[in-house]
């Protein structure tokens, strides 16, 4: 069985090794002006910015490089624990959530028994949403329940995803339990 020697042997003959090295004379017929003209999409980018993929729950590091304050590629984190600096297909792919022409940057809004969808401003969709939570809980507060005290709403519930963090969660669960919601839920457990 052959052997791997660092000063010769069978590897360093190898034509890939010798052209990688520059000691073969066919080296520079791979090379191109245009080839010699690119650069990593990375090296001109301003900052570069710690994240987290956001599609599932494992977590992998991702690198956000930005350029003139938009992102020009999403790479994975070399110094994540987790992720060792891989990313699967869809989190290589996180790049198009935030800059896909078809990405939906404004809210919209389709009224009870409508058949089209409305543009609305943030402010007023946050007001929607507070009014009708607060609504609900009023509707729906049970002070006891058969003779026992409760403190609850049955009107409303909450499902968490598996692309939350641990801050994420706790948050959301302290404002459900906050309203006197009990049916709370995560999608990662089920």
């Amino acid at each position: 069985m052959a052997r791997i020697v660092s000063g010769g042997g069978w590897f360093s003959r190898w034509p890939v090794v010798r052209q990688l090295k520059g000691e073969d004379g066919r080296s520079d017929a791979a090379r191109s002006a245009r080839t010699d003209a690119l650069t990593p999409r990375i090296q001109e980018a301003d900052k570069v910015a710690r994240s987290v993929c956001p599609y599932c729950a494992v977590g992998c590091g991702q690198l956000v490089y930005v350029k003139d304050g938009r992102v020009t590629q999403i790479e994975g984190d070399p110094d994540s624990p987790i992720s060792r600096g891989r990313l699967c297909p869809k989190g290589s792919a996180s790049k198009q959530l935030v800059t896909h022409p078809g990405r939906q940057t404004q809210v919209l809004y389709r009224r009870p028994h409508g058949t089209g969808w409305e543009r609305l401003d943030l402010g007023t969709a946050m007001e929607m949403i507070a009014d009708r939570v607060v609504r609900t809980r009023r509707e729906t507060w049970q002070q006891t329940h058969e003779g026992k005290v409760v403190r609850r709403t049955m009107g409303i519930a909450g499902l968490g995803g598996a692309t939350l963090d641990d801050e994420e969660n706790y948050l959301m669960k302290k404002l459900y339990t906050a309203l006197g919601a009990i049916q709370v839920e995560n999608q990662a457990r089920i």
